[in-house]
């Protein structure tokens, strides 16, 4: 990834406008010049299980006792 593109990064991004090093025009027109690839997504099912994460950490903190 080139420099130039690594400023866009969107785990780094909002520390760059934050920071003045990006602007928020220049942000939205990097945005508005992505390729839409819209026809290469693929459609998922997925399920929401509540509490599941903790059940997953109350087993781990077991294990280890």
């Amino acid at each position: 990834m080139s420099r130039e593109m690594r400023k866009f990064d969107s785990r780094t991004i909002d520390r760059f406008v934050r920071d003045g090093k990006v602007s928020e025009e220049e942000y939205e027109q990097y945005l508005a010049s992505l390729p839409d690839a819209a026809d290469k997504a693929e459609k998922v099912e997925a399920e929401f299980v509540q509490g599941i994460l903790d059940e997953d950490q109350e087993e781990a903190e077991e294990a280890d006792e």
